[in-house]
């Protein structure tokens, strides 16, 4: 297998180096302190193995990117609503000719043939073909392949440079420092994922089991602490709306291969909680060559679809499956697929995180890359992530800022928060260099990504405290799962929750110092709002269990928004695309349920508090649909 599970690779310092006058010349662009912990540098890779070098060109304009989305976003701009076309997008972010020219000419004076060089559809990228030598010579670096007891593999570097007159031109190179790679957790562990690269699935927990036999008189209002059901989260969030303009809404739930959905799994659902929906499916938009069923990871599509789809019924819930059963997908794979100007067919994706495709290994996904084969969808929810601390700060940036032009677009992507409080996958903490480390000085909270970009609607968890009713108030989630929180090493605050952020610093300072966390009062914080994450009644694998996490959290506040779009362009209005600015507005602010109890423990502290106002917990705390729509109907 290639791509995400298997190619990869850390630099450190060329043995077929440069010369003295050339390496003079260079300056390192991106620089990884250590590899992850459990693994080992092995040896220096083949020095004849090819590699798709990809540069990543800077782009224009990007300075202005929050502005841009708060004069579409804010609630008070006079063009609130008015989203741009995707023609606009490419052609007032794309890079500049010298931008191009000049990473070309570097490359042809580095004597590289000009018709091996190769541009993106959207002038964002340069790929061609080297080998490792090749590459260790332009980059002033040298390749090892690194293993894992788990014997997992992967192939990069250390550290890199470029020469100093083209660093202002590029944004990232790879495959180089992008340690992405994670490997499954002990699989006696009740903790599912979805892949080895630990891009997020809900922990699955004992809960009732049955034959597939109607069981809807053991599941009611009366027992939400024990059971979340549909009918539970509608009454927890006012959550009352048959939706009428389905044919213009859209709804997005994206699934990385091999985790897929069954349909017989759907239907055991159906017949307990919505029985005219018997028989319905997602529209599958495969994205290189992403199928389902699957037979071995269904936990996190079911619970998706199931909530996802009785929630908006009959809204048609669209299916981005992303990635084929060889080499699998990530992040950028599905936002190729739905923003032709991202697509990195001819160079971009992480040969370590993404699928690279065509795939010719046996079995694999064949064809060209599925480059802008769907109209984005008005809501995207992904109940996906990884540690902030596994991606470098360009390749996260770069990212974070396509879900930035996404929400010019008019689409809002939601992505959950992440299931273990202020530490990362597996309660793994940070280091005093802010790499994952275990023992004694892991103390260092550990932020989850993209939940941590200042673009995406980042989603926590609540929970029903036992013995308590839905019309009691909810706490931050503390039962088997803690809701991921924090503060980011890599994002600045954004100007719409600069007030909500420096309030809660100010009112209630954490205990922690600037080695625990980013105490410097200009962080992105996150999450930005919260739904209940805990006791969730899903059907898997023909029986039903119980299923904690931000994983759930994520598609029904997505199912929300997607209901609030419904009215709207019922009205003859447009979707609400990015949704941040408006609810940190104090309008706002009475549309939600303040959550002012319980924490998010990890790194061996308590982790933040829940408390009056804005948090790092919960958010602005638990929507209320009754009295967000009206609101969102007032906008233009």
């Amino acid at each position: 297998m290639r791509g995400i599970l298997q190619v990869l690779a850390i630099c450190s310092v060329a043995l077929a180096a440069p010369s003295q006058l050339e390496r003079a010349n260079h300056v390192v662009h991106e620089r990884r302190t250590a590899a992850p912990v459990g693994w080992v540098q092995s040896h220096r890779a083949d020095a004849d193995h090819i590699i798709p070098l990809r540069v990543g060109m800077k782009q224009q304009n990007l300075h202005m990117l929050e502005d841009l989305l708060m004069d579409v976003a804010h609630p008070d701009s006079p063009t609130y609503g008015q989203h741009w076309t995707p023609e606009r997008v490419a052609d007032f972010f794309a890079p500049s000719e010298s931008t191009v020219s000049s990473i070309r000419t570097w490359l042809s004076d580095s004597g590289i043939a000009e018709d091996k060089v190769r541009l993106s559809p959207n002038k964002g990228w340069i790929e061609v073909n080297v080998t490792v030598a090749t590459a260790e010579r332009l980059l002033d670096t040298e390749y090892h392949v690194y293993k894992h007891p788990s014997g997992a593999k992967q192939l990069g570097c250390h550290s890199y440079s470029v020469p100093e007159h083209i660093s202002d031109h590029v944004e990232i190179i790879k495959p180089t420092v992008h340690f992405n790679h994670r490997v499954s957790e002990d699989p006696t562990r009740l903790r599912k994922r979805a892949n080895p690269n630990h891009l997020g699935q809900p922990f699955s927990g004992q809960g009732p089991k049955t034959n597939g036999a109607k069981i809807d008189a053991a599941f009611s209002l009366a027992n939400c602490d024990q059971f979340i059901t549909p009918e539970c989260l509608r009454a927890l969030y006012n959550f009352s709306y048959t939706p009428v303009a389905t044919a213009k809404n859209s709804y997005g739930i994206v699934e990385f291969t091999p985790q897929a959905f069954l349909a017989p799994d759907l239907d055991l659902f159906f017949q307990n909680f919505s029985s005219t929906q018997i028989g319905q499916r997602p529209t599958l938009v495969s994205i290189d060559g992403g199928k389902s069923p699957s037979f071995n990871f269904n936990g996190e599509s079911d619970l998706d679809l199931e909530y996802a789809m009785v929630l908006t019924n009959p809204q048609p819930i669209t299916l981005l499956q992303t990635g084929d059963l060889v080499e699998g997908a990530g992040f950028d794979n599905w936002l190729d697929a739905v923003d032709a100007s991202f697509c990195t067919f001819q160079g971009g994706d992480d040969p370590n995180q993404d699928g690279i495709y065509p795939d010719t290994l046996p079995g694999g996904f064949n064809q060209p890359e599925s480059c802008g084969i769907v109209k984005p969808p008005f809501v995207v929810s992904v109940s996906y992530g990884q540690d902030e601390g596994t991606a470098t700060h360009p390749y996260a940036i770069r990212q974070c800022n396509e879900y930035g032009k996404l929400g010019l677009l008019g689409t809002t992507v939601l992505y959950s928060s992440g299931d273990n409080g202020v530490a990362g996958f597996g309660g793994v903490c940070e280091n005093s260099k802010g790499v994952d480390a275990q023992g004694a000085r892991a103390i260092r909270f550990n932020p989850g990504f993209p939940g941590s970009c200042s673009f995406v609607v980042s989603v926590g968890a609540t929970q029903i405290n036992p013995g308590a009713t839905v019309n009691d108030p909810e706490s931050a989630c503390e039962q088997v799962i803690f809701s991921g929180g924090g503060f980011s090493d890599i994002f600045s605050m954004p100007s719409y929750q600069a007030t909500a952020v420096t309030n809660f610093l100010a009112v209630h300072p954490p205990p922690y110092s600037a080695a625990q966390f980013n105490n410097s009062g200009k962080a992105r914080g996150f999450p930005d709002l919260s739904a209940n994450g805990a006791n969730y009644v899903v059907a898997i694998d023909g029986q039903f269990e119980l299923v904690f996490g931000t994983s759930a959290s994520s598609p029904v506040v997505g199912s929300m928004i997607t209901m609030i779009n419904d009215a709207r362009i019922a009205q003859g209005k447009g979707p609400v695309g990015f949704i941040n600015p408006a609810i940190y507005s104090s309008n706002f602010a009475p549309a939600f349920n303040d959550i002012t109890t319980g924490t998010n423990q990890g790194c061996g502290t308590v982790g933040f508090t829940a408390v009056n106002g804005w948090d790092p917990v919960t958010g602005v705390g638990t929507p209320n649909f009754g009295k967000l729509l009206p609101l969102f109907l007032g906008l233009p």
